[in-house]
């Protein structure tokens, strides 16, 4: 039985960032080979994205997302490095790349040129905003965030349209280009033929939207920024303590029950103004006052025990460092250690019984193909 998943598969990766190197670290995971081509003298950008940095003095951003690859240097405006990678690509499984659309079949790398070359390959194709209309639109993560409406309906309903605190879109374009890239494996292990892979960051981040982009198109709502609240449920949002806050994620009656039961006051689960979610959304302002007073009376830690004892979905909002100690306690193993490496990384989240993810090497220096 094959030790990984993906044993034997070899992927060319031309991306760099955050979208495709995500996307190719998790296959790598997983026992592919990940070939990282780089740019000579300085290679993928993230390696100059600091502070902060390791030990070693490579940038942690480069780290977060390029472990289980080799680096392979090569310039690729030079026609020897140019053979060179369809020399590396007609030995292949999977190419990735996260160009702008045009720039790879002006260097003879585009996908209907490597096809011919090498019939059954997988080639992945990730940008900003497709390879039509907006093909000449970069592809930054907080562009896209902004043009697709992810910022509109991010921050306080008076401040101003705010950013997620990390590239969210670019972590799922790299999710839905790994999905893309497995189902063609699929296709090509019943029917021997590859296949092209496209996906775009706007596309990906409009699918992401889910029940906001939904209530557009299902009901003409236009959603707005809400802070921590939610346009459909009540109450889920986040309440100040006596020490910090916390949030609560009430989903349904029962749930509400208990809430009020823990609070001490238990007479609003009686109330016909709150009756059902519908009603509480209606009547939310009125009712998150008098559930804020309550939470007054004791710290984030108290509420925390009280209602997770209870069934309340609830927590406190922990920095990075106490998130690490609350995945430690319920023993995720979200901290992994990786040959080469000084410092631990975060573990991979996909879990599987028969062929685990596996770290064998830490990210690679520029240009070691070991």
């Amino acid at each position: 039985m094959s030790g990984t998943a993906l044993d034997g598969i070899v992927v060319v990766d031309f991306s760099r960032v955050l979208a495709g190197p995500y996307a190719t670290m998790m296959l790598g995971d997983f026992g592919a080979d990940i070939i990282k081509i780089e740019r000579p003298g300085v290679g993928d950008d993230t390696r100059e994205w600091g502070p902060p940095y390791d030990a070693e003095g490579v940038a942690t951003y480069f780290n977060a997302v390029n472990r289980n690859k080799r680096s392979v240097v090569l310039d690729l405006t030079d026609a020897a490095d140019i053979a060179r990678a369809r020399e590396l690509v007609s030995g292949a499984d999977i190419v990735v790349e996260n160009f702008r659309p045009g720039t790879m079949e002006k260097l003879g790398l585009g996908y209907e040129s490597l096809r011919e070359l090498n019939p059954d390959l997988i080639y992945c194709a990730i940008t900003g905003f497709g390879r039509d209309g907006g093909a000449d639109l970069p592809g930054y993560d907080l562009l896209v965030q902004a043009v697709g409406g992810l910022m509109s309906v991010t921050g306080q309903p008076d401040g101003e349209p705010t950013k997620v605190g990390v590239a969210v879109v670019d972590v799922l374009a790299g999710m839905h280009a790994l999905s893309g890239i497995l189902l063609a494996l699929a296709h090509r292990a019943r029917t021997g033929e590859g296949q092209r892979v496209d996906t775009n960051l706007l596309s990906v981040l409009l699918s992401s939207m889910v029940n906001q982009a939904s209530g557009f198109l299902g009901a003409g709502a236009v959603p707005t920024r809400m802070g921590n609240r939610h346009p459909s449920i009540a109450p889920y949002q986040t309440f100040s303590t006596a020490d910090r806050p916390m949030a609560v994620a009430v989903g349904n009656d029962k749930q509400f029950k208990a809430l009020t039961r823990v609070l001490g006051v238990d007479w609003l689960a009686a109330d016909e103004r709150f009756g059902s979610n519908a009603l509480r959304v209606r009547h939310r302002d009125v009712l998150c006052a008098i559930l804020q007073t309550a939470f007054q009376a004791h710290g984030a830690d108290h509420w925390y025990d009280a209602l997770a004892a209870a069934g309340v979905p609830a927590g406190p909002i922990n920095d990075m460092s106490e998130a690490f100690a609350f995945a430690e306690r319920l023993g995720l193993g979200a901290i992994v250690s990786v040959p080469g490496t000084s410092t631990g990384q975060v573990a991979n989240p996909i879990s599987l019984s028969a062929t685990p993810a596996t770290y064998r090497s830490g990210p690679p220096r520029l240009g070691d193909q070991s």
